[in-house]
């Protein structure tokens, strides 16, 4: 066995010996006035005149060799607006695989092909626009090479698509307004272009296609040239709203809804935006997925409304993986679920030479024994070299009688050229919180982290340390009074001598540690072995993990019901089969199986994810979670079920239905949405939710709500 890893590690040295660049690695926007007809039939003249590129390599499956298919893009721009064009030719055009419609739809499962754009040339930060041949458009913001991915952003941009016997094709529009960039009359962006061809496996690159990188990591990408004396800063950008609708709360009878408010979004600069809310409202946000919640933490819950979710990657300051944040935005409107009024708000976004700013301040109504409160973030983030940046937050939490400030720095260093062509991350974050008639010692929060994320090798080192007087009430904790250890190590070769194996996952260490800052005693220890994890060729997925776990209850733990476990130390093992089949396929599922102790007894768990995509218009996703706990203070069943259906008429009116139910809470949640997108940049909402009580055996239909929206987008 040893022999055979010897021959795979001098095997894939080679691929790592070589830069991953591909000549030519500058494309050059053609200009024109030419009107472009966005149709996907490239009939203009202006395309037969512009540079096409072609030399795009192979990442996987056959990492360095040509793309199979041949593939084209080429640029062209007049003062106002990008035009890309992507060919991908296709000798099995009746293999192409487009399995959904919808806006941000499910796109990595389906053809597709990547665009990255760096419009500041800085190598870590830039806009991502997916396109796939159902007309599907996806959209990202990139921070940190992909550190950060704000997948929830929708720029305003366009895309035709076309399907034939040779392949399909996509003529992209995007408005230099939706872009930022420097205020420069030569502009010379960072770009890339990936294309993905699913039945296949196959990914492919214009530039940076070793498999230690990937679409995001721009620092690998080329270069687009030509821009010349470009336009992209309309004075304003207009959104009214118009809310109506009715809603009955248990007996209360039906109360009317009709509300009016928008946001206005001002370009002072090309790089600066000042986004202004009154009257905010979110009724159209789809219902958040209710657990049941097993442990002694907080569950974190996604932000879904469009005015926090734009540039909220600037204003993240997180440890832990994410288990802190120094600015968690559902504080803002939202109390246990409970919506709280927002009279209104502003966020002021941009970036000056090398300087990233963020400002954010919203003011809450009085409602429901709640108190008017005001919330501000303040985020700056300095680029001090390529691939190096020191930030700052301060975040205030004020209402009358009461105060919480938060301030922190952090520092990362990020480079993809360690031992020539290896990624390596390093860095730290210092916190401190001030709250009015709280302890002013005891009140910091800090980090220091290493990483090596590499496709053969993926190392991690983390301490991070939580003091028991840090409270930040703006952001979000699951545990506080700290001192947190943890080392990773993954070995992930591809060996070529097993011909259905395309790579394996070995993690030998995967170990964490909680100790008490107060009273140095070990809280929680994890240690993780995965001996083996393998992807097919075919691309399925299996492993098999060994977890064993210790839990010191400094208090007792009320886990499920009146179900409560004492305060004690424990120690148990954990087993776990994981499988998921190849998720481009019409038909595939993913799920677990787990078992073994369980504080004071015995835990089995499983999972199944099942999903269906009889068409790229119609698709249906379902799954459950089941938990079988056996203890010496009692034992129980839990089952969570989740389901939607969704029916993309076309990639610009949608609709879906999704339902929820556990046999904690043993209510139905049904939403019901329809979305459309009459032009680019507005939206219509109708919105359909009802709670159905479960409890007795009996169904009960308890709240019902109805809602109208209509948002409409004018620039000025």
């Amino acid at each position: 066995m040893l022999r055979k890893l010897i021959i795979v590690i001098l095997y894939l040295l080679p691929l790592y010996a070589f830069a991953q660049k591909s000549k030519p690695d500058t494309l050059s926007a053609y200009y024109t006035e030419e009107k472009i007809s966005i149709d996907g039939f490239f009939t203009e003249s202006a395309w037969q005149k512009a540079t096409r590129i072609s030399n795009f390599t192979q990442r996987d499956p056959e990492e360095g060799k040509p793309v199979s298919e041949s593939t084209y893009a080429a640029i062209l721009y007049n003062k106002n607006t990008l035009y890309i064009g992507l060919w991908g030719y296709d000798t099995h055009p009746e293999k192409i695989l487009a399995k959904d419609m919808a806006r941000d739809g499910r796109w990595g499962t389906s053809d597709n092909f990547i665009i990255n754009i760096s419009t500041f040339n800085d190598m870590r930060n830039s806009f991502l626009f997916v396109v796939t041949p159902s007309g599907l458009r996806g959209d990202a913001l990139i921070t940190d090479e992909g550190t950060g991915f704000n997948e929830d952003w929708n720029g305003v941009w366009d895309v035709e698509v076309q399907r034939n016997d040779s392949g399909w094709f996509a003529e992209i529009v995007i408005p230099f307004s939706t872009l930022k960039f420097p205020d420069l009359p030569v502009q010379v962006w960072g770009f890339n272009i990936e294309r993905n061809i699913k039945y296949k496996k196959e990914e492919a690159s214009w530039q940076g296609w070793s498999r230690d990188y990937s679409a995001f990591k721009i620092s690998q990408g080329g270069t687009l040239s030509g821009l010349q004396h470009i336009k992209g800063n309309q004075i304003a950008e207009i959104k009214p709203f118009l809310t109506a609708g009715f809603q009955e709360q248990g007996n209360s009878g039906f109360d009317k809804t009709l509300k009016v408010g928008g946001d206005v979004n001002i370009s002072f600069t090309p790089t600066t935006k000042l986004n202004l809310t009154v009257n905010t409202d979110f009724s159209q946000v789809e219902s958040d997925r209710i657990p049941i919640n097993l442990t002694r933490f907080s569950v974190f819950m996604p932000e879904k409304r469009a005015f926090f979710i734009e540039n909220k990657g600037l204003f993240e300051f997180n440890m832990n993986s994410g288990s802190i944040s120094t600015f968690y935005s559902r504080r803002i409107g939202i109390d246990n679920g409970f919506q709280i009024p927002i009279i209104g708000g502003l966020k002021l976004t941009g970036k000056e030479k090398n300087t990233n700013f963020g400002i954010l301040s919203m003011q809450t109504a009085e409602k429901s024994g709640f108190p008017s409160v005001n919330y501000t973030v303040i985020r700056v983030k300095q680029e001090i070299s390529k691939q190096t940046s020191v930030g700052f937050i301060t975040t205030a939490r004020n209402e009358k009688g009461h105060y919480n400030y938060v301030y922190g720095v952090d520092l990362n260093y990020t480079t993809s050229r360690l031992f020539t062509n290896k990624n390596f991350i390093i860095g730290g974050s210092l916190a401190q919180s001030q709250t009015e008639d709280a302890s002013k010692t005891k009140n910091l929060a800090y980090e220091l982290y290493l990483k090596y994320p590499n496709d053969f090798i993926t190392y991690q080192f983390l301490t991070n340390t939580v003091q028991s007087a840090f409270n930040p009430e703006i952001g979000f904790m699951q545990r506080g009074n700290y001192n947190l250890y943890n080392t990773l190590l993954e070995i992930k070769p591809r060996p070529a001598f097993i011909p259905w194996i395309r790579q394996l996952f070995i993690k030998p260490v995967d170990i964490t540690y909680y100790v008490s800052d107060d009273y140095k005693s070990l809280e929680t220890a994890q240690y993780v072995v995965k001996p083996l994890g393998i992807t097919t060729k075919s691309g399925e997925t299996m492993a098999v993990s060994y977890i064993k776990t210790f839990e010191n209850l400094g208090n007792n733990f009320r886990i499920f019901d009146t179900i409560t476990i004492p305060k004690a130390e424990y120690w148990f093992n954990h087993y776990q089969l994981d499988y998921s089949s190849y998720q481009s396929r019409k038909f595939y599922i993913s799920g677990y199986l787990g078992w073994g102790d369980f504080f004071s007894g015995t835990k089995k768990v499983s999972y199944l994810s099942v999903c269906w995509y009889p068409s790229h218009h119609f698709n249906i996703t379902a799954d459950w979670t089941y938990n079988d706990i056996q203890l010496k203070e009692g034992s129980f069943k839990t089952h969570e079920v989740g389901s939607r259906v969704e029916y993309a008429f076309t990639p610009k009116l949608n609709s879906s239905i999704y339902g929820q139910w556990n046999n904690a809470s043993k209510e139905v949640l049904l939403n019901y949405r329809i979305n459309w997108i009459p032009k680019v940049g507005s939206d219509f909402y109708f919105v359909l939710n009802q709670r159905i009580n479960t409890r007795n055996n009996k169904i009960e239909f308890g709240d019902f709500t109805v809602l109208a929206k209509f948002i409409w987008y004018i620039v000025v």
